[in-house]
């Protein structure tokens, strides 16, 4: 199952790499999130229903740990990225909002 790539400002599903992506603003590439690290913040094997919807209530700690690992690795523009738990965990922490997840 592929999620539109129009929904949700550019997040969908991509069931060819099991993870969830999203542009990253900027950036100009794409930031991927694999189905493990998602199991692991939403502590049950996630759907990809399930994925996209905590993407959209935890958004912005998704995107500021993009932003985060691309000035931390100094990732070139254009360059896409991934995400593990642990670079969302610590911005939900970090906002507030470590309801699940791991510790960073």
């Amino acid at each position: 199952m592929n999620s539109p790539s129009g929904a949700s400002g550019g997040v969908h599903w991509r069931s060819d790499i099991a993870s969830l992506v999203f542009p990253v603003e900027g950036h100009g590439a794409i930031c991927a999130v694999h189905r493990g690290a998602l199991r692991t913040l939403l502590d049950a094997d996630p759907t990809p229903e399930a994925c996209l919807g905590y993407f959209a209530r935890f958004e912005a700690a998704f995107r500021a740990a993009a932003h985060a690992k691309i000035a931390r690795k100094r990732i070139l523009p254009g360059t896409n990225l991934h995400l593990t738990s642990r670079d969302i965990a610590r911005k939900l922490l970090e906002a507030g909002q470590g309801e699940r997840g791991e510790q960073p």
